[in-house]
């Protein structure tokens, strides 16, 4: 199917779900809903968040998810997001590219594996240089004791998760949302 042919199916399906009275979410964006013989569109109201990590430190990704949730930001996970048949590298760099923050989470194997990490990372780089010199969108953590690699920590300040795992995901999700708020588009929840 041509690209146009695919928006139009899509927008159909869009205007078929609005009159059915169902609403329809687009991750990152927002919910549009049929209402008093219109549609309304309600904006994303929590910090979108990519995560990044290495294979190998997938519970402790998983675990920042799970914390990240119940402090009101929205995750974005590839073992929870991708989907069977989707264009994994495709859906990657463009959840890099909405997201208000990137995540890089830090241990002796990210820092030393050659992969997906590191090439997200490096696309991630890419989009912080498009944004304003003041937006916040890379944000390292460690997880565990590691050197980050010099050409972030020598730009960017660095959140340590241990030795206090509660307290550090809290200092972060704060620097998510003031991160996100900055957004001229964003209208997030504080």
């Amino acid at each position: 199917m041509r690209s146009s042919q695919t928006r139009d199916r899509i927008a159909e399906i869009v205007r078929e779900s609005l009159a059915s009275g169902r609403a329809v979410e687009i991750e990152g964006l927002g919910v549009f809903s049929a209402r008093n013989g219109g549609y309304e569109f309600a904006p994303q109201k929590v910090a979108q968040v990519f995560i990044a990590y290495a294979a190998e430190d997938l519970p402790h990704a998983s675990r920042l998810c799970n914390a990240l949730r119940r402090e009101r930001c929205a995750p974005w996970l590839d073992k929870e997001k991708l989907l069977a048949g989707q264009n994994w590298p495709e859906a990657i760099e463009r959840a890099i590219e909405v997201s208000d923050v990137f995540v890089a989470c830090f241990t002796p194997r990210s820092v030393a594996k050659r992969g997906m990490f590191q090439q997200e990372l490096r696309h991630a780089l890419e989009c912080a240089r498009r944004r304003p010199l003041d937006d916040s969108f890379l944000m390292p953590v460690r997880l565990e004791e590691c050197r980050v690699p010099r050409r972030i920590s020598d730009q960017v300040q660095y959140l340590d998760l241990f030795p206090d795992w509660d307290k550090g995901v809290r200092r972060l999700a704060r620097a998510i949302r003031k991160a996100a708020l900055r957004r001229p588009a964003a209208g997030l929840a504080g």
